[in-house]
C-alpha cells in the first residue's frame, strides 16, 4: 500500500462496501482451481475480528481465515484479492489505533511467509515474531523472503461452529 500515513485505515476497515456478499463465478479454469463456482467476499471488519482471536506463540496464514469464511458461510472459497488487501487493511488500521491492537503479526501468507507490507515490513514483524518465540527462516538469494520456521506447528485452528 502507498501513503499509509495519509490515509485512515480504521475508516477502511469499518466501509463494508456491501459485503459481505456471494458472487458466481464461470470461468472453468477458475472453478477447478478454486474447486467450486461459489466465491464469498467477507468484508474488511470480519478479517480483522478473526486476526484478533489468534493466540500469543500461534500464528494464521490468510489461506486459513479464507478457507473459514467459505465454509462458514457455505461457499467454495472466499475471494483471494479482496483477502489479502483486507488484510493488509486490518494490519494497517491496529498500527494507527491506540488500544485495541490487532496481533496481524501473527497473520502470515502461504507457507509461513512474512508479509512485507505490514507496518514496519519484514523487520518489524520478524521482532514481532521472534518475541513470541518463532524462528524465523531467511530463503533465497535475490528474491529474499522469510518464513516462520515450521509454522504448521503452531497453526491457530479456527473451528466453524456446527449448526446442525
Amino acid at each position: 500500500m502507498a501513503e499509509e500515513d495519509s490515509k485512515d485505515f480504521n475508516a477502511m476497515l469499518h466501509d463494508s462496501k456491501d459485503m459481505p456478499k456471494f458472487q458466481i463465478i464461470t470461468d472453468p479454469k477458475s472453478i477447478e482451481k478454486y474447486g467450486g463456482s461459489k466465491m464469498y467476499f467477507a468484508p474488511p471488519i470480519a478479517y480483522d475480528k478473526v486476526m484478533k482471536r489468534v493466540p500469543y506463540g500461534k500464528v494464521v496464514t490468510v489461506g486459513t481465515i479464507r478457507d473459514y469464511f467459505a465454509k462458514q458461510n457455505g461457499a467454495d472459497f472466499t475471494e483471494p484479492i479482496t483477502a489479502g488487501i483486507f488484510v493488509s487493511i486490518a494490519a494497517w488500521a491496529s498500527h494507527q489505533r491506540t488500544e485495541e491492537e490487532t496481533p496481524y503479526w501473527r497473520t502470515l501468507k502461504a507457507n509461513g511467509e512474512l508479509n512485507p507490507k505490514y507496518p514496519g515490513g519484514i523487520s518489524a514483524q520478524k521482532e514481532k515474531l521472534m518475541s513470541e518465540g518463532h524462528v524465523i527462516l531467511q530463503k533465497g538469494r535475490k528474491n529474499i523472503k522469510y518464513y516462520v520456521k515450521d509454522y504448521g506447528a503452531v497453526l491457530f485452528e479456527l473451528e466453524v461452529p456446527d449448526t446442525k
